[in-house]
């Protein structure tokens, strides 16, 4: 079939694919190598009110790769976010207000994350998402030559902690039983392009006074995340957004949580640890 067309959605990261439906996602297997490129280049990848169910969902995600599985759920290869009680994983999506990438404590993390939108809130609920490669191409070279022998410590207890600042005795040992993860803090991905690994759970930098090295990690932030590079979308039901996780940090925008927003993720497997 003909190739997708696409619409630039900002500056530095994202871009809309036009005229796809739900069949031509399952049918055209030019597709997922089209979407791969997009990704690569842009970065984040959206279908607006594409309608896609979570059958359709899955058995797209399929065509890009192997999925990740999450405990809990009725259909693994699919996660629920919302704060609904009933949630196995409500405790934790507050974190998700935070900067981040998709399994940071993993030894590789997710290659790209699709998120489709069943419920939105009133206001607010949005998804931001910044270019950690424009991170790194926006650098010194003295920074880069600085940045490029440092690792950083990330911890579970990091990100949760932001929002949980006093945690009860229960909180503290369930973070305690997850694994932290050393990585460098520039990726070197086998593409050739780097980027940096930063977010709410990165903990400390290694060798370095913890305030220094917290502070130095809130500055990359600072101005990776600036608002001229950040891409918000406000979502619509129906809505699906695909991104790149090797190359991304993304966090929602807060909301009432009392509000019923439901978000349905799906996660694929990664094929290339952080180097």
């Amino acid at each position: 079939m003909a190739a997708i067309a696409f619409a630039k959605l900002g500056d530095t990261v994202g871009v809309e694919a036009l005229a796809v439906d739900v069949d031509r996602l399952l049918n055209d297997a030019d597709v997922p190598g089209q979407c791969w490129d997009a990704l690569e280049e842009h970065g984040v990848l959206l279908f607006r009110e594409l309608g896609i169910d979570d059958d359709a969902q899955v058995a797209f995600c399929r065509t890009l790769g192997d999925l990740v599985q999450f405990r809990g759920y009725s259909n693994p290869e699919v996660m629920e976010i919302s704060f609904d009680p009933a949630n196995p994983n409500a405790e934790y999506f507050a974190s998700n207000d935070h900067w981040h990438l998709d399994g940071a404590l993993d030894a590789v993390p997710a290659k790209a994350s699709i998120l489709t939108a069943h419920v939105t809130a009133d206001e607010g609920g949005e998804t931001e998402f910044a270019s950690t490669y424009a991170a790194y191409d926006a650098l010194s070279d003295a920074e880069k030559d600085r940045y490029a022998g440092l690792r950083v410590v990330h911890t579970f207890e990091a990100i949760q902690r932001r929002t949980y600042p006093d945690p009860t005795p229960e909180q503290q040992a369930e973070w305690d039983s997850r694994a932290g993860r050393e990585h460098p803090l520039v990726w070197a991905h086998r593409s050739g392009r780097r980027s940096l690994v930063f977010g709410g759970t990165a903990s400390h930098v290694v060798g370095m006074d913890v305030d220094e090295g917290r502070a130095l990690l809130a500055d990359l932030e600072r101005r990776a995340t600036a608002p001229d590079r950040v891409l918000r979308h406000h979502w619509s039901v129906g809505d699906m957004v695909m991104w790149d996780n090797r190359g991304l940090v993304h966090r929602a925008c807060p909301f009432d949580r009392a509000q019923p927003r439901r978000m349905h993720r799906t996660t694929v497997v990664g094929d290339e640890a952080i180097t």
